[in-house]
Order: structure tokens, then C-alpha cells, then sequence
């Protein structure tokens, strides 16, 4: 049985090609220089400006000269300055006091400045004091402050508001990250684009006016932003997000750009990208760096990489590095891998790691490895561990299992499950059961659902299924007269196509009904080679009518052997007309025994008849 695994999905994109590294560091040009050296010198004139105006008792110059200073580190330098200006009433001062002093570890004095900088109207003060009071657990006062601070306009204020919202589950979060994001907040814009994506927007209409946004282009509209001013969990959400729809040549850019701002998924997800569009070895290489980065999706995936290429020791390194990084995959896979090698002991000690730690398909190759170990009791919970999971095989495999059992009402149940679910095998073990109780209508929509997965089973049973409905309708066409455009006939050729032996004595069938002897020879010679005595016997008679009676009597021989009771009768009739008596005799045997009751009744005639001429 195979266990199915993620797919990665991504298409073509070009190789990205790396600068060369010379080991050299930047280097300013010399206009740059310049301008440093400018914009130094006029903050030296402006500080000394300001250092006459404050000892002179300027309160605006004492406040702007402590801003200053503290914006430089010199928190001894700017304290003495920002004092006396707050003293003197400057709500500025207050503010940045409260700053210095909350770098210092003074997070009560610093709360009192704020507060006194908040009451005058700083919204920065009431944003820090917001802060404080939440780092606390003193939500209620955090909000409060917070508030002030957003709806003065303040874009800090608005993003730690919708923060607080957010956390406590309130539905206004989303207006307050939509407005610290107007106002550029990149991490507002990515988190409103995750609420507008998740769809936890409440206000938000289902379906948009003329001329609005329908929600993934808002949320990729934000997304855009964020990762524009350099957000990189927003560039690989851009990525997967332009990736889902087809654009893997802009999705590779945005992961591209993730991933070298060290955005480890971004990485891996650049080297699905490069793995799809054949370029192995640069997605082993970002592959690498996410792995290195602790992401284990790409330990994995350099792991499956060395599996192909049949480098299992370094396979099962990597799927180590994944299993370290805390990915039960990894486990899985080395599982897997001891599978492949005949290594089924250690094979199951990994199933058995990943699956107690909730891995279904784990859990449903574990069951698989204790039933065909004859432990059916043991397989038991573990497949239906699997199945409760999501596991679809697992489902499907308990319908095996109670089947064997003769709990077919307990199969039943669970391979509706797995049908449910898109399963094949399982819609047509469902199917089965239907076609026998009477349900058609719900075993023809079963037999379409295994028919297009693949089941050539399937595809047999509902052409004949529709067959069948025809004839009771009165709308059966003989087979001379069908077509192409026929449905049953569509699904009888599919399931030709398929190697289904009964489906190709059918399709030849109607191959010889409209004269075409070529093909329906092909059809019939097919299933007959596969082992159908009902081909055999078919393609028998083709070759008799064209006048080929030795190669007919080998297919008529063949079919016979294996109990066609039509094909033992043509073989007698053959050996009768050419005098071989104890021959016909023989085959005549073999076809009473095999019947069917008109065949069996020609036979004994032929055979009674047969002995009255040897004892004559």
C-alpha cells in the first residue's frame, strides 16, 4: 500500500544567481562621506545652541538638549536637562524623563512622568504608559492609556491597542491594526492582513460592493506593504499566497527576499520552488540554509532528495536533523526508509515514535506492519487512532480489516468514512454494496467518485450500471449501433484503457458488432493474454471465422483449461471432425462438467453419439 506524503507545489522559476563575495567591506563614496560629516557638524552647532539657551533657563531648549542626549545613549547628560524641563511643565520632557528612566530599571518613577506627560496631552506618553501598565497585568488601565494614545493618532498607540484587543479576543482589534497600518506600521499591516485572511473580520461583508476588495486581495494588498518596508513573515505569506495562484515567478521573488532576510521558511518554500522547475541543486542549497535555521520541512526535504538519488545514509541524517528540529516527520521518514531497506525492525520502533507522537499515517504503517505480522488486535487501535486523525488509508484499511471478520456492517461504516473523504477503493467497496441492496442512484454517484479516481473496477460497473438502467428503459441499443458519444460506452473504454479484462471483451465486443474483426481481435487477444477465458474463447471464434482454426484451438484450449464450458465444446467438435473420437470424447466431458446447461446437454448428446461410434 502506498503512504501518501505532502506535495510541494511550485513551478518554474530562474536559478537566483548570488553576488561574488569578495571579503571587502562597503566603502562610502566620498559625496556620502560628506554629507555625514555635514549633518554631524550641524548637530554640533544645534547642541551647542541649545546648551547656551538652557543654561540661559530656556524650559523648550533644556528639552530638546536632553532629548539630544538621550537619543545619543548619554542618559547622565540628558536626565539633569530633562528634569528641570519637566519640572517647568514641558510634557516633552515628561515623556522622555519617563524613557530614561524606564531604561534605567525605574519603571515606577517612569510611569509618574508619563502619566503626568499623558494628562497634558502627549500621545506618546500615553502609549508608553499603556505599556507599562500592561507588562503589569493591569489590562483594564493599559486599554485606557492605549486609547488615549490611538485616538490622538498615535500609530504605536493604535498597534499596541489592537494588540491588547487581539489578545483578548475582541472583534475591534482589526480597526485599530487597520489604522496603525495606514499609518505604516509594517507589523500592523501584516497582522490585519492575517485577520482579514483568516477571515476573523466580523464587519466585514461576504461579498464585496462594486469597486471593493474581495478579502485575499486586501489581505494581499497588505501583505504588499508589509513586505515592502522589509517584513519578511509578510514576504513569505505574499509568496504562498501569489504561489497558490499561479504566479511562482513574483511568489519566488518574495520568498527570495525572505529567505536572505533569514526567514527560514521562506527558504524551504524558495526550494520547492527550484526542486519543481528541475534545478535540484540550488534547492538543496536553500534547503540547507532553512535547515541549518532549525526549519524541519526542509530537513525533510533534503532528506527525500538523497533518498532519490539513493544516498540513504545521508538521507537519514537530515531526517535526524528534522526530527531534532522537532518535526515528527523526520521519524516517519527514517521509518519509511528502514522499509526500503528490509530493515522492518527498526522500521517499526520509528513508526511507533512518530505515531505516539500523533503522526496518523505513522500510526496507520505501524497498524499495516502488526497486521501483516499477523497481529490483527494490535493493528486495530492503532489504524483507528489513524482514521479518528484524519487518515483516510486508515479508514479505508478498517474496512479491510472488519471485512475480514465478517463485520461487514462495521466495514461498511467506515469505508463511507474514508468515501467520504475522496477514497477511491473505498467509494467502490461502498458502491458494491449499494448495487446489491438496491441503491442505485447513490451507487452510481459512489462509482462516479472511484470511476474518476482511477478504479477501472469502478468505471466497469458503472458502464454496465448504466447499461442496465438503458435496457429497463427501453432505451438499449444494440451493439452494432454504438457510438462514441455513448456514456457506458466512454466508461467501458476507459476501463479497456485501464487493463480491466471483462471491460475489453466488452469494448471488443462492440468492435466485431460494427465489423471492425482488427480491433475487436486486439481487444479480445488483450484480456485474453491478461487471463480472461471469456477473451480466449472470443478471439477463438474471430480466428475460426477468418479460417485460422490451429491458432483458434489454442485459444479454445486455453479458455477451456480454465473452465470456460463453450470453448471444451468448440475443442470436441474440432477433434470430433478430424476423427480424433477419444479426444472429443474428452473435451466433451470437460464441457458437461463445466455447463452451462445448454452446453452441458449438447455436450452429452455429442458424447453419447461419440460412443456409439466407437462401438460400432
Amino acid at each position: 500500500m502506498g503512504l501518501m506524503g505532502d506535495k510541494a507545489r511550485l513551478l518554474e522559476t530562474d536559478r537566483f544567481v548570488h553576488a561574488p563575495d569578495d571579503g571587502r567591506e562597503s566603502e562610502l563614496q566620498m559625496d556620502a562621506m560628506e554629507v555625514v560629516e555635514a549633518a554631524e557638524a550641524s548637530d554640533a552647532v544645534t547642541e551647542s545652541g541649545h546648551r547656551r539657551a538652557a543654561e540661559a533657563g530656556d524650559t523648550a531648549a533644556m528639552s530638546a538638549l536632553g532629548a539630544m542626549l538621550l537619543r545619543r545613549g548619554d542618559l547622565d547628560g540628558a536626565e539633569s536637562h530633562l528634569r528641570s524641563a519637566a519640572a517647568a511643565g514641558d510634557r516633552a520632557a515628561a515623556n522622555n524623563l519617563g524613557v530614561l528612566l524606564h531604561q534605567r530599571g525605574y519603571g515606577d518613577e517612569a510611569a509618574g512622568w508619563w502619566r503626568i506627560a499623558a494628562v497634558a496631552g502627549s500621545a506618546a506618553a500615553a502609549h508608553a504608559l499603556g505599556r507599562h501598565y500592561r507588562e503589569r497585568g493591569d489590562e483594564p488601565a493599559a486599554e485606557y492609556w492605549l486609547r488615549q494614545s490611538a485616538e490622538s493618532g498615535h500609530c504605536l498607540g493604535a498597534y499596541a491597542l489592537a494588540d491588547l484587543l487581539e489578545h483578548r479576543g475582541d472583534i475591534g482589534a482589526e480597526r485599530w491594526f487597520r489604522t496603525a497600518a495606514e499609518r505604516g506600521h509594517r507589523e500592523a499591516a501584516y497582522r490585519l492582513a492575517r485577520l482579514i485572511e483568516d477571515g476573523r473580520d466580523a464587519e466585514r461583508r461576504a461579498v464585496p460592493a462594486y469597486g471593493e476588495l474581495t478579502q485575499q486581495e486586501e489581505a494581499e494588498q497588505w501583505y504588499r506593504q508589509a513586505a515592502a518596508r522589509g517584513h519578511r513573515r509578510a514576504a513569505l505569506q505574499l509568496g504562498a499566497l501569489l504561489e497558490d495562484r499561479g504566479d511562482v515567478q513574483e511568489a519566488g521573488r518574495w520568498y527570495l527576499s525572505a529567505a536572505k532576510d533569514g526567514e527560514a521558511r521562506a527558504a524551504c518554500a524558495l526550494g520547492f520552488l527550484l526542486r519543481d522547475a528541475g534545478d535540484e541543486e540550488s534547492a538543496a542549497e536553500w534547503w540547507r540554509r532553512a535547515a541549518q535555521d532549525g526549519d524541519g520541512n526542509a530537513a525533510n526535504a533534503l532528506g527525500a532528495l538523497h533518498a532519490d538519488r539513493g544516498e540513504l545514509q545521508t538521507a537519514e541524517r537530515w531526517y535526524r536533523v528534522a526530527l531534532d528540529a522537532g518535526d515528527v516527520n523526520g521519524a516517519y521518514n527514517i521509518g519509511l526508509l528502514c522499509a526500503e531497506q528490509g530493515r522492518e525492525g527498526r522500521g517499526e520502533q520509528w513508526y511507533r515514535r512518530a505515531a505516539y507522537a500523533g503522526h496518523r499515517e505513522a500510526a496507520n504503517a505501524l497498524a499495516i506492519l502488526l497486521l501483516q505480522r499477523g497481529d490483527a488486535s494490535g493493528a486495530e487501535p492503532w489504524f483507528s487512532k489513524a482514521a479518528e486523525a484524519g487518515s483516510v488509508d486508515a479508514a479505508f484499511n478498517l474496512g479491510i480489516l472488519f471485512t475480514g471478520r465478517g463485520a461487514e456492517r462495521t466495514a461498511h461504516t467506515w469505508y463511507e468514512r474514508a468515501a467520504a473523504a475522496g477514497h477511491t477503493e473505498a467509494a467502490l467497496q461502498v458502491a458494491i454494496v449499494q448495487l446489491r441492496d438496491g441503491e442505485l442512484q447513490d451507487a452510481e454517484r459512489n462509482l462516479r467518485c472511484a470511476a474518476g479516481g482511477g478504479s477501472a473496477e469502478a468505471a466497469f460497473r458503472l458502464a454496465d450500471l448504466l447499461d442496465r438502467r438503458a435496457v429497463a428503459a427501453g432505451e438499449g441499443a444494440a451493439d452494432g449501433e454504438r457510438t462514441a458519444d455513448d456514456e457506458s460506452v466512454q466508461w467501458y473504454e476507459r476501463a479497456a484503457r485501464q487493463g480491466h479484462r471483462r471491460a475489453q471483451v466488452r469494448v471488443g465486443m462492440f468492435a466485431a458488432a460494427r465489423g471492425d474483426a482488427g480491433e475487436a481481435a486486439n481487444w479480445y487477444r488483450a484480456a485474453a493474454e491478461a487471463g480472461s477465458r471469456n477473451g480466449a474463447f472470443n478471439l477463438g471464434l474471430l480466428l475460426a471465422r477468418e479460417g485460422s482454426l490451429p491458432e483458434a484451438a489454442l485459444w479454445w484450449q486455453r479458455a477451456a483449461e480454465t473452465g470456460h464450458g463453450r470453448a471444451a465444446l468448440r475443442l470436441a467438435l474440432l477433434a470430433a471432425r478430424r476423427g480424433a473420437l477419444a479426444e472429443a470424447q474428452s473435451w466433451c466431458a470437460r464441457a458437461v462438467e463445466l455447463g452451462p446447461p445448454e452446453v452441458a446437454e449438447r455436450a452429452a448428446r455429442l458424447r453419447t453419439a461419440l460412443q456409439e461410434e466407437l462401438s460400432a
